[in-house]
């Protein structure tokens, strides 16, 4: 279980279901495995709807759901801020302009970044 961990986007709680529905002992290290317990932990990972695993990811372009992992994990947050940019929402200006996006305060606090507060003369 705690070796699926490493792989980016699978984390302890999903590891633990993952095992559990690819019938893997959790006390097993990943040496110990035969073959084919290492494909029934693939296609669980690959395809966690078949096997009743919650959804918890739902893609906006096409509305399905899937758990996002190991390169798809690195590209997902990158494609979303760059669809912000592109229908010119405020959260993607500001991600564009270099600007705090969260609502903080920006005239008294991180004066060394650049923010928006901080091009005032002195």
């Amino acid at each position: 279980m705690f070796a699926l961990t490493s792989i980016k986007g699978i984390r302890r709680r999903f590891a633990n279901i993952v095992c559990k529905k690819a019938d893997v002992s959790m006390n097993k290290r990943v040496g110990e495995l035969s073959a084919a317990e290492l494909e029934n932990l693939m296609t669980v990972v690959a395809n966690p709807r078949q096997f009743k695993i919650l959804d918890l990811f739902k893609d906006y372009k096409d509305g399905r759901y899937s758990q996002v992992v190991s390169n798809a994990s690195d590209m997902k947050p990158r494609d979303d801020l760059k669809r912000l940019k592109k229908i010119r929402n405020h959260q993607g200006l500001r991600h564009y302009w270099g600007h705090r996006v969260r609502g903080q305060h920006t005239k008294i606090i991180g004066r060394r970044g650049k923010t928006l507060g901080a091009s005032k003369k002195r």
